[in-house]
């Protein structure tokens, strides 16, 4: 059975879901500014997507991902007050992609285009708390559970 992830953004979690069985309920962070789906608004965007890309298999927890390339860099603290200002994209990215026209594609409303992913983030950022700049954030060592559990084309709903 192919598995379809639901994100809930007033519950902050992410289920994994094969069929009609649950098969891992994980906290994540979404939009500190809550849901949208204009570009440039920093909302994480609503409805129905699916994984265009899987990136990052085999890095190391905590590997530096910018522009869904690694830098070589492994996330520590020191690093972070190197660079306060950096969006820590960390460990594995889940590309979305919208698969509805005029809501989550196409346009100025296209989720692959904002870039929107599932992505590791530091471990001191709390979850289950509304903070990112739009993507869904999870803890590193949950971003590569659910990376081995996925692949490109499963079915992603975020609902409000």
């Amino acid at each position: 059975m192919t598995p379809e992830i639901r994100i809930s953004i007033a519950q902050q979690t992410l289920t994994l879901w094969s069929g009609s069985r649950c098969t891992g309920t994980w906290p994540v962070s979404t939009a500190l500014k809550g849901a949208g789906n204009q570009f440039g608004s920093n909302q994480t965007p609503l409805g129905q997507h699916r994984i265009r890309a899987c990136i990052g298999a085999g890095a190391p927890l905590g590997a530096v991902f910018v522009g869904r390339r690694p830098t070589g860099e492994i996330h520590s603290r020191e690093l972070a007050q190197r660079y306060p200002h950096r969006d820590w994209i960390l460990t594995r990215i889940l590309w979305l992609c919208g698969e509805e026209k005029g809501v989550n594609r196409g346009g100025n409303v296209d989720s692959q285009r904002r870039y929107i992913y599932i992505h590791g983030t530091p471990d001191t950022e709390p979850m289950g708390v509304p903070l990112s700049h739009g993507c869904v954030r999870m803890r590193n060592q949950d971003v590569t559970v659910l990376f081995d559990l996925v692949g490109p084309g499963t079915r992603v709903r975020i609902e409000p």
